[in-house]
């Protein structure tokens, strides 16, 4: 379905943004803390989560944009999935049964052109990953349009693809990822994909140049060489030139993780011309407690050399998976280490190796609007040395000294707060990380510990009312 929006903002892809007033541009790194984010000339606090990875092709997607819209939700994810059903593949099924990479399926892009107007009109970014390995390895791969066994376009002598890929993705095993001159499992062959692989990103970005709400990531979790998505970087890039748009472009690398053992995501450090955001979503997965709490540091210290926003388009923790999800309270912990330690946005996975959009990810959705509304996080940065009496993975602070305080418990506890030198009355509000509100200030009892107020200059203890996890805000009066 075509609507208004979407033919206005077809006409608007022909006109350059290059000259507009500032305030007229879409989503890029804040002026005054580029570190984070600012659309349309406001700074931006990206929260999300949902209920799937490849939103576009779900069919409730308007009431899920609702819902994620209601909870103060932002923020999506949305890989170009070719995994689905034949029906909702990107190339059009012929009545053979085989596909035909010459033709597109309509109503795969429909679902993309409406996805990219919803999520417009309620102001919630997309960062859409064009490639995920998973979509051209084992089981998806024998059901893909690019598979020679199942298309009318060419065999597998032609181009020199294998009709099974069975091994994991992370292996590098297939040459779909190598089909750049100068990698390393590059081919000649490999040059007829490549023109069929320009076809269908070109084709993505005459629907997504329409809009000024999209951030371009080019892989999910790669561990391919940085050539195969530098390569698709620099094209969208003179795309986006060639119509006058700015475009903010990034790769995610599998191995973030291991922090100052990485190997491929160090790449991005020094190099912001290709990445001019970080998505350092991996270091969600393996990593606990503390650890987390340091690699993270690690990677925006290290990010930040070129200040540069750092997104978390997947915080995994649910499921108990066997790669190091852990539960769903370390996903929640991991959110919230994350926007403590500066990061730009934050989105828990889809379930089962995330929150997804379930009742923990809904209420720390709110409880982070809700300090918003005391605390600007671009305003704050982590401030450890301020606290004592704490213990390993206790709580954690990010402040901006003297003025606002933002306090995580991660299940409840008692630390010391160093207010020395930062005179003045502080007001302190407790919200509850499990509802996603601030504590019940019906009783009197319950007003105190919701609403209460310390005096600065000295060393104060703070104590979170209950087990589980709280936020305090702490802000000078």
């Amino acid at each position: 379905m075509v609507t208004f929006r979407m033919v206005i903002a077809s006409l608007l892809l022909f006109i350059p943004v290059y000259g507009i007033g500032q305030d007229s541009i879409g989503l890029m790194p804040y002026a005054e803390n580029p570190t984070y984010w600012q659309y349309r000339g406001q700074p931006l606090l990206l929260l999300g989560g949902s209920v799937t990875d490849h939103l576009f092709l779900i069919d409730d997607l308007e009431q899920h944009l609702d819902a994620l819209q209601s909870v103060g939700a932002n923020y999506v994810r949305n890989t170009m999935s070719q995994r689905e059903e034949r029906n909702l593949k990107p190339h059009r099924l012929l009545p053979t049964g085989k596909f035909n990479l010459d033709l597109w399926n309509d109503a795969y892009w429909e679902r993309f052109a409406n996805f990219l107007a919803w999520t417009s009109e309620r102001t919630i970014i997309v960062q859409i990953e064009v490639w995920d390995r998973f979509d051209f390895s084992q089981e998806h791969w024998r059901d893909s349009p690019w598979n020679p066994v199942n298309n009318v376009n060419y065999t597998a002598a032609d181009v020199g693809l294998a009709t099974q890929y069975p091994d994991h993705p992370s292996r590098d095993r297939q040459p779909f990822f190598h089909s750049i001159p100068g990698m390393p499992n590059y081919l000649s062959q490999l040059d007829r994909i490549r023109d069929y692989q320009e076809a269908f990103v070109r084709k993505m970005l005459s629907y997504s140049f329409q809009y000024d709400h999209v951030l371009y990531c080019m892989n999910n979790e790669t561990s391919t060489p940085a050539a195969w998505g530098q390569y698709w970087i620099d094209l969208i890039r003179r795309e986006a030139k060639s119509k006058g748009r700015i475009v903010q472009t990034t790769d995610m690398f599998d191995d973030a993780f291991r922090g100052d053992e990485a190997i491929h995501t160090p790449l991005i450090f020094n190099d912001a011309e290709h990445y001019t955001f970080a998505d350092i979503s991996q270091v969600n997965s393996r990593n606990f407690d503390e650890t987390h709490w340091e690699r993270v540091n690690w990677l925006l210290e290290r990010v930040n050399q070129n200040r540069r926003p750092s997104n978390h388009v997947k915080i995994y923790g649910s499921g108990y998976l066997g790669f190091g999800t852990g539960g769903p309270e370390d996903g929640v912990e991991r959110f919230w280490r994350n926007l403590l330690a500066g990061s730009a946005a934050v989105r828990f996975h889809r379930e089962d190796s995330g929150n997804g959009f379930n009742d923990r990810a809904q209420a720390s959705i709110k409880a982070g609007r809700l300090l918003e509304e005391q605390i600007k996080f671009w305003n704050v940065s982590p401030h450890m040395e301020l606290l004592g009496d704490r213990e390993p993975n206790e709580a954690y602070l990010a402040a901006d000294p003297g003025n606002s305080y933002l306090l995580y418990f991660t299940n409840g506890g008692s630390v010391s707060l160093d207010l020395g030198g930062s005179p003045g009355h502080f007001k302190v509000t407790w919200i509850s990380l499990s509802m996603g509100i601030p504590v019940d200030t019906t009783s009197e009892q319950n007003k105190r510990k919701a609403t209460m107020s310390v005096e600065g200059e000295t060393k104060v203890t703070l104590t979170a009312p209950y087990k589980g996890g709280w936020v305090a805000a702490i802000v000078r009066q």
